[in-house]
C-alpha cells in the first residue's frame, strides 16, 4: 500500500546524518577505483520471500515447572555448530548449549577457526560484486561477511564495506577469533550484488541500489562460563555485563486475553522477530534484511502487532514463541542503551518501534531499569517522544506531531529546519519544509503507532512509557475528524492526501478492529485527552530555544 518511490520522494538529507558519503574518508586509504571504466555487472536475481511463517515452539516454563540446568558433560560436544546459514568451526570440539530461542552458546574459552560463509577482504571480492561503495574504498578497506567480536552499541559497523554512513574500517576484523565468557560474535552474510529481497513489511532491497543495506543475514554466538538452564535468554549482544535473564520468571500474567476478530497469522510475527535485530545503526543502512524491519515505521508497526498479539486470547503455548522472540529483541535494544548507543530520535520515520519491545521486556521480566527506560536514561532518543508534544494544532488539537526532525529529548530545542510547525497556519508553509513534515506526519508515523499505544494501555502500563502526549497523540490520530482540515490543507498549501493516509484508521485490520473494540472498552482511559488543555511550556521552550539559536 506504501510506496516506495513515494516514500523516497519524501525523503531528505538534514546535516551529518545523510551526507555525501563519497566524501568520507578514514585514516589509512583512498578511493580504490577512480577512473571511469565500466565494471563488470552481476546478474539481477528475484529472491526468495523470506517471510514464511515460521513453526518455531518454545516451551512454557515456569516456576513450578522449571527446567535443569544441563551438566557440562551433558552438553553435545561439537567441532562447529550452524545457524541461518551461518556455520561457526572450532579449533577442538567444544561443548555447546542453547538458549530458549534457539541461538547458541558456547562454554568458553575457545577459538573460533573459521566463519562459513568465509568473510571476504579486499582483492578476494569479485570485481563484478562491487557496489558503489566499495569503489569509494581502498581495496584494503573492503570486506563481504564481516563479523564483529562485541559490537559497540554506536552507529558504527565493519560488517560489510557497502554500509553506508556507519561502516568503519577500523573495525573489520580477522580470524582466528579468542572468546571468553561474556563475549558475543555477530557473523554475517552479505547481500550479493543484483539479489533483490523484500523486507519486513516494506518493497525491495538491492545491494547499491538507493538506501538499500547490503548485509542480507546475521546470527549472534555467545560464549559463557558455564552451562545455562534451558529457559535462559542470550544475553544482549552489546551489553558486556552479560546479564542472564530465565524465561520461568516471565510475568504472563501482565497479558490480558482480548478476543480478535482478525488477527494475524501469529507465525509471521515470530519469523519476524525471531532472528536477531543486531542494527546499531540508523536509516536501516546496516540491518540484517531477513533478520529485521528497514524502516523506523515498520519497526513500529511490527512491534506494536507483536504486543497486540500477545495480548489476545491465544493460548500460552501458541504465543510463548513470539513472547520469547520479542522479550529478546527488548533485551537486545535495552542492552544497546545500557552500553551507552543514543538512541533512535525523532527523524522523519525512522526513529520508531524501539521502545516499545524494552518496555515490555523489562515489565514481563520485573527489570525496573528496562520499563523505567526514560528516566533510567534521560539522554535516550525515541522517535514517538521526539515527535509528540502537548500544543496547540491549527486543526485545534491539543497535541501535536512535532515535525519531521522533532525535537531533542536530550536538549529539549527543537531541531533547525523541520521542526515542530503545527503551531502554525498552512497558508503559512511556504518553503516546503512544514508540508514535508505533515507528508510524514500522515506517511510514515501516525498510523504505524497505533498499535503500540493500544498495546500499552490494555496493559494498563502507560506510566512505565512516561510520555503522555504519545497515547494521547495516538487518539487525536483515530479520533479526529480530519476532513475540514484535509480541505485547507488543499487550498492553503496545495496538498492532496489520498485515503490511506487520513485520520481515522491505521493500515492494518487487526489494529483497527482491536482499537474499535477496547479503546472505549470500560475501565478504558477518556478519549479526550487530544482535545483538552494540557501544560505546553515543553513545546514552547523547545520553539523559543531554537529560535535564539538561529539568530
Amino acid at each position: 500500500m506504501l510506496r516506495r518511490s513515494l516514500i523516497l520522494a519524501l525523503l531528505v538529507c538534514v546535516g551529518d546524518f545523510c551526507g555525501n558519503s563519497a566524501q568520507q574518508q578514514y585514516p589509512g586509504g583512498t578511493t580504490g577505483i577512480t577512473g571511469s571504466a565500466p565494471q563488470p555487472t552481476a546478474a539481477r536475481v528475484i529472491g526468495p520471500n523470506p517471510w514464511i511463517p515460521s513453526t518455531q515452539t518454545v516451551p512454557v516454563y515456569t516456576h513450578g515447572h522449571p527446567p535443569a540446568t544441563p551438566k557440562l558433560q551433558e552438553l553435545p560436544l561439537k567441532g562447529s555448530i550452524a545457524q541461518y546459514g551461518i556455520s561457526w568451526i572450532f579449533d577442538k570440539p567444544t561443548r555447546v548449549g542453547q538458549f530458549v530461542n534457539g541461538d547458541w552458546y558456547v562454554v568458553g574459552p575457545v577459538i573460533i577457526k573459521a566463519i562459513a560463509p568465509k568473510p571476504l577482504y579486499g582483492a578476494e571480492i569479485p570485481e563484478s560484486e562491487l557496489d558503489h561503495m566499495d569503489l569509494e574504498r581502498a581495496v584494503s578497506q573492503r570486506v563481504r561477511n564481516g563479523f564483529m567480536l562485541n559490537p559497540p552499541a554506536a552507529m558504527r559497523v565493519g560488517y560489510d564495506s557497502g554500509v553506508r554512513n556507519w561502516f568503519d574500517p577500523s573495525l573489520i576484523q580477522r580470524l582466528p577469533v579468542a572468546m571468553k565468557p561474556g563475549d558475543s560474535l555477530v557473523a554475517t552474510i552479505s547481500m550479493p550484488k543484483g539479489l533483490v529481497l523484500k523486507p519486513q513489511l516494506w518493497e525491495t532491497v538491492e545491494r547499491g541500489v538507493d538506501d538499500s543495506s547490503p548485509i542480507r543475514t546475521a546470527a549472534v554466538l555467545t560464549c559463557q562460563a558455564e552451562p545455562l538452564p534451558p529457559d535462559a535468554f542470550r544475553p544482549a549482544f552489546c551489553d558486556r555485563q552479560a546479564k542472564v535473564y530465565l524465561s520461568r520468571n516471565l510475568k504472563r500474567d501482565l497479558l490480558p486475553t482480548f478476543s480478535a476478530k482478525s488477527p494475524p497469522d501469529i507465525g509471521l510475527y515470530v519469523r519476524f522477530t525471531q532472528r536477531p535485530w543486531v542494527g546499531t545503526g540508523f536509516f536501516g543502512f546496516e540491518s540484517p534484511v531477513e533478520n529485521m524491519p528497514q524502516y523506523g515505521r515498520d519497526f513500529a508497526r511490527v512491534v506494536g502487532q507483536d504486543a497486540l498479539l500477545l495480548c489476545t486470547d491465544l493460548r500460552p503455548e501458541q504465543k510463548e514463541a513470539l513472547l520469547v522472540d520479542f522479550v529478546q529483541v527488548g533485551i537486545d535494544l535495552g542492552g544497546m542503551i545500557r552500553a551507552g548507543h543514543p538512541g533512535w530520535e525523532g527523524f522523519g520515520g525512522h526513529g520508531s518501534g524501539r521502545k516499545l519491545p524494552i518496555i515490555f521486556a523489562g515489565l514481563l521480566l520485573g527489570d525496573d531499569q528496562l520499563f523505567s527506560i526514560n528516566k533510567c536514561f534521560q539522554k535516550a532518543h525515541f522517535g514517538e517522544d521526539e515527535q509528540t508534544a502537548y500544543g496547540d494544532s491549527w486543526t485545534g488539537a491539543k497535541v501535536v506531531f512535532t515535525g519531521h526532525r522533532a525535537i531533542d529529548e536530550a536538549t529539549g530545542v527543537a531541531r533547525a529546519g523541520t521542526g515542530p510547525y503545527e503551531h502554525t497556519l498552512p497558508s503559512t508553509w511556504k518553503d516546503g519544509r512544514e508540508k514535508m513534515s505533515e507528508s510524514y506526519r500522515r506517511c510514515c508515523t501516525s498510523a504505524a503507532w497505533v498499535a503500540e499505544a493500544l498495546a500499552l494501555r490494555l496493559m494498563k502500563a502507560e506510566r512505565f512509557w512516561d510520555h503522555d502526549a504519545f497515547f494521547d497523540y495516538c487518539d487525536r490520530w483515530m479520533f479526529e475528524d480530519d476532513t475540514e482540515a484535509l480541505k485547507k490543507l488543499k487550498l492553503d498549501a496545495g496538498m492532496s492526501e489520498p485515503d490511506w493516509a487520513q485520520e481515522g484508521k491505521t493500515w492494518e485490520t487487526f489494529v483497527n478492529e482491536m482499537w474499535a473494540a477496547y479503546r472505549t472498552s470500560p475501565g478504558m482511559p477518556p478519549t479526550t485527552g487530544w482535545i483538552q488543555q494540557h501544560d505546553d511550556s515543553y513545546l514552547r521552550n523547545a520553539i523559543e530555544q531554537a529560535r535564539r539559536i538561529e539568530r
